[in-house]
């Protein structure tokens, strides 16, 4: 039988294939029709007897962008992609189906290299800028939209110089703004983003298809939402300037553009032309998942598609759940030790504040599992890590140690730990193939992870001070425990697998 590490393995690959990019298109859209020809959008009819154009941007671009070449062919007139340098670059390590044939019609302008707006992503947004502004009533564009989309579309509204914007930028971080404060003030001075691509390909009809790698898949968030009705005002750019004492040294560019938004109508536009589609997510990624479990013979429950927060407190979540398990399988599903496991989990679950997450339906489920058939629970969104060391990490690979030490000191604590009659595999991954600065996605752990560590002489917890998760799991057993995909191509986040049979 296979092992519960080759299961895991399995289920990570089978969630990453289903958002990639190929597959993803090919559920999405269809072209139907000979005589007038017409495009089929989950659902939604475009007839295509007219000029078809594409844009896309993110990082998962080229290879959505190839799938819809792929599907549409001759139907389509002018092609503009853009790319990160980097994510260019390592195209060797992806499959053919992401590569654009040779005679490809689509023009890929590279930028943004490092995820840093640039002169290069300058030039491949105004490129996208002129196509959209010269659409008619009668043409059709299509958007390709991933997670990165948002350096790659740098174009602030003139007079404003990308120089200044990212100046702005830049002061805002440094003064402590969190990420959603500096999207509302770059959004605000863009000439693409926060609906302004919608705006500029008015008249034409607009349908975007969109990979969300942003827990909930807020439209207007996903690459800065450039086919979305933005959810901010000028108002509440100039709050932001203001909260960070900013108001007072702004460039006159910027003053000019705020100056002369305000005074426009705040009358919400006009986007009956739009379609805005998600065709790739967590969520989607998780149900493939589930299905796969379930075939392999695992009882699978789904937690949330929506987990954020610190690591070691997800970790600490992820151990009491395991807790509850193994309990229940020693037919202890009852009694003091389940019951101050339930409330440890209901006070994680109030901190944590995870969107969706109903616990007392997930503890119902649980109540009703026997040691009989094993027990999967997947998980999925994006932890945080409070960096104090100068180690070589990533979040998924941090979030394993930490489960790898609550699972060994649960099980130090209590002598006759029902744990120890389980089988217990814990997995995090990247869905990009890539976490923090390292090529590996993600890792696994098991109980057993640092008594056989210390063996090697390895003290994890010295490790995890130093937030150097990489350099521990590279040294422990040869690499072993890491998960080493090369990147995949397309990004809906991490992805967490809980494994558990009796022995």
């Amino acid at each position: 039988s296979m092992s519960l590490r080759e299961h895991a393995l399995s289920l990570f690959r089978s969630a990453v294939g289903t958002v990639r990019p190929a597959p993803m298109l090919k559920r999405a859209i269809k072209l139907q029709g000979d005589e007038c020809p017409q495009l089929l959008v989950k659902g939604q009819v475009f007839p295509v007897n007219r000029n078809l154009y594409l844009v896309g941007f993110g990082k998962a671009v080229l290879g959505m962008a190839a799938a819809a070449e792929e599907i549409l062919g001759d139907h389509l007139h002018g092609c503009l992609c853009r790319c990160t340098g980097q994510w260019y670059d390592c195209l060797s390590y992806l499959t053919r189906e992401m590569l654009l044939k040779p005679h490809s019609k689509i023009q890929v302008i590279e930028g943004a290299k490092n995820n840093l707006p640039d002169a290069e992503a300058l030039k491949g947004a105004v490129a996208i800028q002129e196509l959209a502004e010269g659409l008619t009533v009668d043409d059709l564009l299509l958007v390709l939209i991933s997670g990165g989309g948002s350096a790659l579309l740098p174009a602030p509204i003139p007079p404003i110089l990308l120089e200044e914007k990212e100046k702005l930028t830049k002061m805002l971080a440094s003064r402590g703004a969190a990420i959603q404060e500096l999207n509302i003030v770059r959004k605000t001075l863009s000439v693409l983003k926060g609906g302004g691509l919608a705006q500029l390909a008015y008249p034409a009809q607009v349908v975007s298809l969109i990979l969300s790698d942003v827990i909930g898949d807020p439209l207007d968030i996903i690459a800065s939402g450039p086919t979305a009705a933005s959810s901010h005002s000028v108002q509440d750019c100039l709050q932001t300037l203001a909260k960070y004492n900013l108001l007072h040294n702004l460039p006159k560019s910027v003053e000019t553009v705020l100056s002369s938004s305000s005074t426009k109508p705040t009358a919400p536009e006009d986007y009956s032309h739009v379609s805005n589609i998600i065709i790739g997510s967590n969520t989607l990624a998780l149900d493939e998942a589930k299905h796969h479990a379930e075939d392999l013979g695992y009882t699978t429950l789904v937690l949330s598609a929506a987990i954020h927060g610190e690591v070691s407190r997800v970790a600490t979540l992820y151990c009491q759940l395991i807790r509850l398990v193994c309990l229940g399988f020693a037919g202890l599903r009852e009694g003091p030790l389940s019951d101050e496991v339930r409330r440890n989990l209901l006070q994680l679950v109030a901190e944590l504040e995870i969107p969706g997450l109903d616990l007392a339906e997930f503890l119902q489920a649980l109540r009703g599992l026997g040691p009989e058939r094993p027990v999967c629970i997947l998980a999925g969104g994006e932890t945080t890590v409070q960096l104090q060391g100068t180690g070589k990490g990533g979040r998924n690979q941090e979030l394993a140690l930490h489960v790898g030490l609550g699972l060994h000191r649960a099980q130090a604590m209590e002598a006759s730990s029902p744990q120890r009659k389980c089988e217990i595999i814990f997995f995090s991954g990247g869905t990009d193939g890539q976490d923090g600065p390292t090529e590996a996605a993600g890792a696994f752990c098991s109980p057993g992870l640092v008594a056989e560590a210390l063996q090697e002489g390895l003290d994890m917890e010295a490790f995890l001070s130093n937030n150097d998760s990489y350099t521990f799991f590279s040294q422990f057993q040869g690499g072993h425990h890491l998960l080493v995909t090369g990147l995949t191509g397309t990004n809906v986040m991490d992805i967490q697998v809980i494994l558990i049979r009796a022995m």
